[in-house]
């Protein structure tokens, strides 16, 4: 799954559970929870297997991806200021979301080949349900509209 639906989803966690005990646990479980609905991301790890690194294209798609991430994160954030405390809590919800996806980020964009990433890739790839692109940015849609409507409705 892209990145923002997780941070999305994470960042609403937080934001309806202001316990951060709670909620950022919440948060990082909902990464695998999302990883089981049917979606469609750059598969990163097959082009590093075949040219040594993530396409330009892939690697546009992840920047582009990280970017609404943040910008989702921050606006949801930004709704509870200026509870300080809240707003991190909120911000940090998105980041333990997204955190199963950004420990894979040193094997492909860094070249960093630990045995632990590798088996982390293998993880997470074993649970993922992947679909064709138009259904699977439509369930990713989805849940990022689904998390908003949670949280602003």
């Amino acid at each position: 799954m892209l990145e923002t639906p997780h941070v999305v989803v994470g960042a609403a966690i937080a934001a309806k559970i202001a316990n951060p005990a709670l909620a950022l646990p919440l948060a990082f479980a909902s990464h695998f929870l999302l990883e089981k609905v049917p979606h469609w991301n750059p598969h990163l790890n097959t082009e590093t297997q075949e040219f040594g690194k993530p396409t330009k294209k892939s690697t546009k798609i992840v920047i582009i991806d990280a970017s609404l991430a943040v910008l989702g994160a921050l606006f949801i954030a930004t709704r509870v200021l200026p509870d300080n405390t809240h707003f991190i809590t909120i911000l940090a919800g998105g980041f333990f979301a997204a955190l199963p996806d950004l420990i894979e980020a040193p094997y492909f964009f860094l070249n960093m080949k630990s045995a632990f990433i590798k088996r982390w890739i293998f993880f997470q790839k074993s649970i993922q349900e992947d679909t064709t692109l138009i259904p699977g940015l439509a369930t990713q849609l989805a849940t990022v509209v689904a998390a908003f409507w949670w949280i602003l409705g």
